[in-house]
């Protein structure tokens, strides 16, 4: 999961208070800018496109 391309939020401003997110084929990690090698949010990439669809309407 390191050496997947993290994203980091447009809305931080630069700010290190914010969430960044990797994709794999089969799962979408979420992490917090400030402590990056602490825990991950894993969740199965169907379950985070439908969290997306669902908070974009």
């Amino acid at each position: 999961m390191h050496d997947l391309p993290w994203l980091k939020s447009s809305y931080s401003g630069g700010a290190e208070n914010c969430t960044e997110v990797a994709q794999s084929r089969e799962n979408v990690y979420v992490r917090d800018t400030k402590d990056r090698d602490g825990g991950l949010l894993d969740v199965p990439a169907a379950s985070w496109r439908s969290f997306l669809e669902t908070v974009g309407k």
